[in-house]
């Protein structure tokens, strides 16, 4: 058995569930992606952001925040004619900025920015879809930290997202086959 959502016949989508989604990741490039690509993601369907992700990958240097902080506007308008990724001027904007503010961060990285905000495991996992919330308090003072270091596209439903993707939290169903592994417990990445 599968999450609901994972039960599919697109490969890619199916193997994007049993392998990636909800396994704990670390690395400021591999977050960074991450952040963008859920971004993207806002108001279409993942698996569009899925089947273009090579392409976000060419386009944005590699998600590599040392090299999208230094587009500027030609770089901008290249992205905007490229059919191969999203073009939203205000996502591309984001991504840009989100970068440059990552490189800015001064007090910390990235991973450990974002895993402070990770919460306590559940004891169990969830049982039925409509119990996997939007957003929880934990993703909205994500969200609202992003935004004040300057970060954009951050809401806390692209928050609760992110964690989710990222492993944060376990969002798979009871029952389904996917076994999260290497789970997080160092303590230095939870509880704001």
């Amino acid at each position: 058995m599968r999450c609901p959502w994972g039960a599919t016949d697109d490969e890619l989508y199916r193997d994007y569930h049993d392998t990636e989604w909800g396994q704990p990741l670390h690395g400021r490039n591999e977050l960074y992606e991450r952040l963008c690509l859920e971004a993207f993601q806002s108001g279409l369907a993942w698996i569009t952001i899925l089947r273009k992700r090579d392409s976000f990958r060419s386009a944005f240097a590699g998600f590599d925040p040392e090299r999208v902080a230094r587009f500027g506007e030609a770089d901008v308008e290249r992205l905007m004619s490229d059919a191969s990724i999203v073009r939203n001027r205000l996502k591309i904007d984001a991504a840009v900025n989100n970068a440059r503010v990552i490189v800015d961060l001064n007090d910390t990285d990235l991973d450990t920015l974002l895993w402070s905000f990770a919460p306590e495991p559940r004891p169990g996992r969830l049982t039925e879809s409509s119990d996997v919330p939007a957003s929880t308090s934990e993703s909205k003072a994500l969200a609202k930290e992003l935004k004040r270091r300057g970060l954009r596209f951050v809401g806390p439903t692209t928050a609760y997202a992110l964690m989710q993707a990222t492993g944060m939290v376990d969002d798979h169903l009871s029952g389904c086959c996917v076994q999260v592994t290497n789970t997080d417990s160092d303590s230095r990445y939870r509880g704001r």
